[in-house]
């Protein structure tokens, strides 16, 4: 323990020689700092970023839906990039459709090439996705795109397709019309958002789980037809 210590003090002391050598010069990569000088000693000052510190084994109230609690966000770090590709590629869709003023029956072969393309992407991912998962990203996508699994549907196919797709969805229970609502039903999702906002995500998981998020992994976040558009835009 004594060698430890007395190896410590000197890579100190080094350090000290260092920067005593360096005051008031700029560090090649870093920035300048105030200080002031009493005595011949002296003072750097600075400010620091704030953060989250949350305490190990962090746990949610002991009530009969913990377990719910944990699976939240055990789920949200899965789910929540795939609602954040899916703003972008909806804001890319809307974009092309906006900007091109196709007609009726060309909108409509776009957005049947666009569907072929995402279920080519996800699909795959989709499937493996747990029906708690699913509800989870439909109320995310919702959240990200202000518009509900209902109005997406109805928006892109038609009042037809989503109807059909709504009474399935009540078959299991759940309601595609059902709206975000952030300080109420959803305020617990909300939260978590926040969390992932702030960069501050891998420290809460960590407070959890007592281990670092396994990160998802999506394939694509623009869409093949959009990245071939502006290919060609460039060459014009």
């Amino acid at each position: 323990m004594k060698r430890i210590t007395v190896i410590v003090l000197m890579l100190l002391a080094a350090a000290g020689m260092l920067r005593a050598q360096t005051v008031g010069v700029r560090a090649p990569k870093g920035y300048p700092m105030y200080y002031e000088v009493h005595d011949g000693d002296t003072t750097f000052f600075d400010s620091l970023d704030p953060i989250w510190v949350f305490p190990r084994g962090r746990g949610f109230k002991k009530s009969g839906d913990w377990r719910r609690e944990y699976r939240l966000v055990y789920n949200f770090n899965k789910i929540y990039p795939y609602a954040l590709v899916g703003r972008q590629m909806m804001a890319q869709v809307d974009s092309t459709i906006a900007a091109d003023a196709t007609k009726r029956s060309q909108r409509t072969q776009y957005i049947k090439q666009v569907e072929k393309e995402l279920l080519a992407l996800f699909t795959n991912d989709i499937k493996h996705m747990t029906t708690s998962q699913g509800v989870l990203l439909m109320r995310l996508v919702d959240r990200e795109c202000g518009m509900s699994a209902f109005d997406i549907i109805k928006e892109y196919e038609s009042g037809f397709a989503a109807n059909f797709w709504q009474l399935i969805a009540k078959l299991f229970a759940q309601d595609l019309k059902l709206r975000y609502d952030p300080t109420g039903k959803d305020a617990k999702i909300e939260e978590l958002v926040k969390i992932w906002d702030d960069g501050k995500w891998d420290q809460f998981y960590y407070s959890v789980f007592w281990e670092s998020p396994t990160k998802t992994v999506i394939k694509a976040t623009r869409l093949k037809s959009e990245v071939k558009k502006d290919t060609q835009s460039k060459k014009k």
